[in-house]
């Protein structure tokens, strides 16, 4: 399957905001870098290194394109590095409004601070599942594995962070939450 240059280009943009929430993931959450990776990708391809050849969707496509600029990125960070070591031998609403949102940037904050804890395919998989609306198999297909072991990363990542927000002691108390528990509760 060809695709022209302004049918490319369409696409790009059309996926443009998940890209680069990819290309965080891809890279700690660093923006900097985020930004540098997803400009590589489109660079590779506008200039047709980088080839949509239709056998999976576009998005799974190019999200392939972004894992694989940044693990480059990552390799090429880390070998100049090693070369530097052996030179060498870092509003204002109503208050139950804010103290929601409040725990709620808390709690999102300490599930970032969870999910990097798991291993890096744990990390790839959930990150793609939850953020990106992807399937497990379009999830696998960016992330160059197969589907029974894209499963497998998935669940065993779950209970991982399940296991992981409870240890820091987060639960759902959020306002929601607290009233759906009020009407269990006589």
């Amino acid at each position: 399957m060809r695709v022209d240059g302004a049918e490319l280009r369409n696409e790009l943009e059309k996926h443009h905001r998940e890209s680069y929430g990819w290309a965080l993931a891809c890279c700690r959450r660093n923006p900097s870098d985020a930004e540098n990776i997803l400009q590589t990708a489109y660079l590779k391809v506008l200039d047709g290194k980088a080839r949509f050849d239709g056998r999976s969707a576009f998005k799974t496509w190019f999200f392939s394109v972004i894992r694989v600029t940044a693990i480059d990125h990552r390799r090429r960070e880390m070998l100049g590095r090693l070369r530097l070591f052996k030179h060498e031998a870092s509003s204002a609403g109503a208050t139950g409004e804010f103290d929601e949102a409040v725990f709620r940037s808390e709690v999102q904050s300490s599930f970032r601070q969870a999910i990097v804890e798991l291993p890096r395919r744990q990390q790839e998989v959930l990150q793609l599942v939850f953020y990106h609306d992807l399937t497990l198999a379009e999830a696998a297909g960016v992330m160059g594995i197969g589907v029974g072991s894209a499963r497998t990363h998935y669940e065993r990542g779950k209970k991982r962070l399940r296991r992981l927000m409870a240890k820091l002691g987060i639960y759902d108390e959020s306002e929601l939450a607290r009233q759906r528990n009020q009407a269990v509760v006589p």
